[in-house]
Parts: C-alpha cells; sequence; structure tokens
C-alpha cells in the first residue's frame, strides 16, 4: 500500500488586485496556510508524500518572502516530503525562480525538474512532467509511455495541462492525453491546472485548486488522500476540505410581487459570513422599485461578507412613464432617464442594447432614491 497527498495550482503570492482593502492580503494569507492543513491531514493519515502538481507560485518571479516562508513552512512539517512539479505560471523558463528553490530547498522537498523516474518508496516510482515553458506546444507526459521502471513497481504519474477542453485558459494548445495513463500503464495520474477537483477516469484526476481563486468552480477548496493497493489495482482517491475561503454564486429569481429584500434574505447564507465571498445572480423580473430594493439590500449586506456582488445582467427590469418622476420631474437627471427609456424600449434595438438601457435607467432611478433619502 502507498498512500500519498495530491494537490496543485496553490498560486502563493497572487495579488488579487481586483479586490480592495484588506481582502487581498487575506486572500494571499489563506494560500500560505493551505500547506499546513495539507501537511496535518498528511500526519493525521500517516502519510508521507505531498505532490504539487503545478502552479505552486503564482508566477515566474514570486517574492522573496513568499517563496523563502513557503519553504520554510514545507520544512517545519519534516519528515513529510513534498514534490513540487513546474507548472504554466511557474515554468521552468524560470530559470532564476528554479535556481533559487534549488539552493533554498530543505532536504524533505524535492524538485521534480527533469523528466525522469524518480524512487519515492521501495516499488513506487513518479514520472513527472514538468513544464518546460508557459506554452510548451506539445504533449509533455508522452515520454511515460516508454519509461520503464521495475517489474511490478508502482507508477505514479505528475503533470499539469489540460485535458481537451479543460484547460482554465480556452486558448491553450498543449493538451496532454486524456487516456495517458492507460498508454503508460500509470497506477494513477496526478494533474493540475483545473482549478475544480475533476475525475477524468479511474486512474485520473485533477485535485483542484485547494483554495478558490474566483467565482468559475462553485465548490469548496479540497485536495484528494490517494491510496493505492499494489500494481495494477484501482487507487482510492478520498477529498478533504483544504480552504479558508468560500466563493459562492448565489441565483436570485424573481417574479412580479417578490419581495426583493426578504428573497434576498433568505438566500443569503448566515454563517461565517466573513469567509464568504458571493456572488448574487440574479434572474426573472422587476420594477425599478425592486430593483433599487435589490440593490439597498446588496449593499446593506456587503459588510457582513468578505465581498458580495450583484450580477443584475440577465434580470429584465420593468419601466414604466410613472417612474421618472420617482428620478426627477425636470432638469439633466429627467432628461437622461428619458432618453434611457426611450432607448429600452426601441424596438429597433437588439435586445441586448434595450437591456443595457433597462440597467442603466435602474442604477439611475437606485442613485435618485439614495439622493432622496
Amino acid at each position: 500500500m502507498f498512500r500519498f497527498i495530491h494537490s496543485s495550482d496553490l498560486h502563493l503570492g497572487k495579488r488579487f488586485g481586483n479586490f480592495s482593502g484588506d481582502l487581498p492580503g487575506r486572500l494571499r494569507e489563506a494560500r500560505h496556510a493551505v500547506l499546513s492543513r495539507l501537511a496535518q491531514h498528511a500526519r493525521e493519515q500517516g502519510v508521507t508524500t505531498i505532490l504539487l502538481a503545478g502552479d505552486t507560485f503564482d508566477t515566474e518571479t514570486p517574492a522573496p518572502d513568499v517563496r523563502r516562508q513557503a519553504l520554510a513552512e514545507m520544512r517545519r512539517h519534516a519528515p513529510i516530503r513534498w514534490v513540487i512539479l513546474p507548472g504554466n505560471h511557474d515554468s521552468l523558463q524560470a530559470t532564476q525562480l528554479w535556481s533559487a528553490l534549488k539552493t533554498e530547498s530543505p532536504e524533505n522537498v524535492l524538485l521534480a525538474v527533469d523528466a525522469r523516474p524518480l524512487a519515492l518508496a521501495e516499488g513506487v516510482f513518479l514520472l513527472p512532467a514538468p513544464c518546460t515553458t508557459r506554452r510548451p506546444g506539445r504533449d509533455l507526459t508522452e515520454w511515460m509511455d516508454k519509461e520503464a521502471t521495475p517489474e511490478g513497481a508502482i507508477r505514479i504519474g505528475l503533470a499539469h495541462g489540460p485535458i481537451q477542453s479543460f484547460s482554465e485558459d480556452s486558448a491553450a494548445t498543449d493538451v496532454i492525453a486524456p487516456d495517458r495513463a492507460r498508454r503508460a500503464g500509470l497506477d494513477y495520474m496526478a494533474l493540475g491546472d483545473w482549478h475544480g477537483a475533476l475525475e477524468i477516469d479511474a486512474r485520473t484526476r485533477y485535485s483542484g485548486a485547494p483554495e478558490p481563486d474566483r467565482f468559475k468552480h462553485d465548490r469548496a477548496g479540497e485536495a484528494l488522500l490517494v491510496s493505492i493497493a499494489e500494481r495494477s489495482a484501482l487507487p482510492q482517491a478520498a477529498p478533504f476540505g483544504t480552504a479558508t475561503f468560500s466563493w459562492r454564486n448565489l441565483n436570485l429569481h424573481l417574479l412580479d410581487g417578490d419581495d426583493p429584500a426578504s428573497t434576498l434574505a433568505a438566500l443569503l447564507p448566515d454563517e461565517n459570513r466573513r469567509n464568504i465571498l458571493a456572488r448574487v445572480e440574479a434572474t426573472g423580473r422587476a420594477d425599478l422599485a425592486r430593483r433599487a430594493a435589490l440593490g439597498g439590500g446588496i449593499a446593506g449586506a456587503a459588510p457582513d461578507f468578505a465581498f458580495l456582488e450583484l450580477d443584475d445582467s440577465r434580470l429584465r427590469v420593468d419601466c414604466d412613464v410613472q417612474d421618472l418622476d420617482q428620478i426627477d420631474r425636470a432638469g439633466a437627471l429627467r432628461e437622461a432617464a428619458d432618453r434611457l427609456f426611450a432607448d429600452a424600449n426601441d424596438q429597433n434595438r437588439s435586445s441586448e442594447e434595450r437591456d443595457i438601457s433597462r440597467s442603466a435607467l435602474a442604477r439611475l432611478y437606485a442613485y435618485a432614491q439614495e439622493v432622496a433619502r
């Protein structure tokens, strides 16, 4: 029996420049804290090897403190062994980074920088496929097919990149053969790049990012505890939670007569709000007053959360001439409202253009109501 932890895409040092305040710093710190969570689970399960399948660092030039503190944390958890594979964000093209890692890495950190078998234990070999550049332009796992290991040895592949259309980057051309495990006689293929946990087949998995960094994958961050009983036996992969923050897409559908405030209150989670980043995706239809009430509800609840925003791009906002008086009866605001109202009801315009005008009118209405208060 050989057991190990499979993780990837820590993206240590990610800046999160699209957020403000202290949130970027909190998100960066949570990524560093993943290291101790992985090590804690390893100790609890009696595991001595943690495989990091690429993008351990977010860039090819992480700040020295990001690099050094990560290595110090790994050293602190010896004798647990960490195996770091270069990914597309921290590829081997970053010669300065990998030169520094070779110099600074403690004895319990193994850099999988060569495409050659590495012995992990007696009768267990790792076949890594390090990313040579951000876009290698070829399947870097091909060499595994013909690479021999001792008879009866367990073979584990370690790679980073897309399989078919599963890339984080839709323009990616470096596609890993989805049946590489079968072709190369691998007992398990540990993959990184896709930030959501994904099983390709019984022997091939993406671990997913242990700390989410976007709303794209609507699930908690996790890693995998993998057990292989013997050569050719099917591996057992058990997910376990690793994340501090939760990124949530919340669907709110409004119908005529619905109260936006109560509907929103019922939708928003009650617990651990400080560590939740949420996007409320509104659909259905509402008049200007209800749209304004929904926006007010979002603004009122936002301070409770790490981040809370409203996406109303698919919410149909209805309005009539009487609503315009609530904005202003004359002057520049009324002229703007009249123009937006006309555009929103102009059948010569595309549906998308009319929706944009309705959305802008809803924001103008909400602004006017806020000023009036």
